[in-house]
């Protein structure tokens, strides 16, 4: 850890976000506005915060929802924009500091599941890394071997399943296979993403989980169905489709976080400890 995420706490401090912090979220551009639900909110421009990226537009939003106070990194780096898979550590070492303990991530991702359609929401189980890149390349000496046995928190994937249920969202349940972009996916990659196992597939999450996982955050993740993999159910995904399908899935999208943020029976406070993770 550098000394990046002290700063940017400290200029976090400054402008009025402080701990506790009870959940993060983190979304991508398409699913940014997932944050305007937040109410009496603070926002940070990551210009401002030493160590994060350089995205156009992206913040840290502090605010309430439910009474739950949380911190929503409206903003991801991809990798297929710079090349670099580590680019989201200081931000998410940033919330560490902050004292989080659980966080939610979402992104959009292409089906090669018949039974999962555009518009549809799917809970990640787990995810299979297909590119072979891995942020902690180079730090196995300082905790890079990270167990991913449950990198998708059982917990947390209860609670939004209750929250489901209570909300009245439809989701489905399955596995991400990452794949680098930013060109859509060949015919035979969907294919091949379908015998090996994935339910969906996307450019994102798989990073910032693996990096989420060494710091011992607890993690959930959903995926917003935009399109149908190429060659796959008539699939032929665009840029234009995906942004389309994006807005749909928003609506609940943010259904469900409400419901989630409300589902209070087992309290926010129950974290992994930091010397769980080797």
């Amino acid at each position: 850890m550098t000394a990046q995420p002290e700063s940017a706490v400290e200029v976090l401090r400054a402008r009025g976000i402080v701990e506790p912090v009870e959940l993060a979220i983190g979304v991508g551009p398409q699913l940014g506005a997932l944050a305007e639900n937040l109410e009496n909110s603070i926002s940070v421009p990551y210009a401002d915060l030493p160590g994060f990226p350089a995205i156009s537009e992206a913040s840290v939003i502090a605010g309430t929802l439910e009474g739950t106070r949380i911190v929503c990194l409206q903003g991801r780096s991809h990798f297929y924009e710079t090349g670099d898979p580590t680019l989201m550590a200081t931000p998410l070492e940033t919330l560490a500091m902050l004292g989080v303990s659980n966080l939610l991530l979402a992104s959009t991702a292409g089906s090669v599941n018949a039974d999962f359609y555009p518009g549809q929401l799917v809970l990640i189980t787990d995810h299979i890394n297909f590119n072979g890149l891995n942020p902690l390349i180079g730090l196995a000496a300082e905790g890079g071997f990270v167990s991913l046995t449950e990198a998708y928190d059982k917990r947390l994937l209860r609670r939004l399943k209750q929250a489901c249920a209570g909300s009245g969202v439809s989701v489905h349940e399955g596995v991400y296979m990452w794949f680098s972009g930013p060109s859509f996916e060949t015919p035979a990659e969907v294919k091949m993403a379908r015998m090996l196992g994935a339910d969906v597939i996307g450019m994102s999450i798989v990073p910032d989980v693996i990096l989420a996982r060494r710091l011992a955050l607890r993690i959930a993740a959903i995926a917003v169905i935009t399109s149908f993999g190429a060659g796959f159910s008539g699939g032929a995904p665009t840029q234009g489709e995906t942004r389309q399908q994006a807005l749909s899935g928003l609506i609940s999208l943010r259904r469900l976080v409400r419901a989630f943020v409300k589902t209070k029976e087992e309290g926010w406070s129950v974290g992994v400890r930091r010397d769980e993770i080797r």
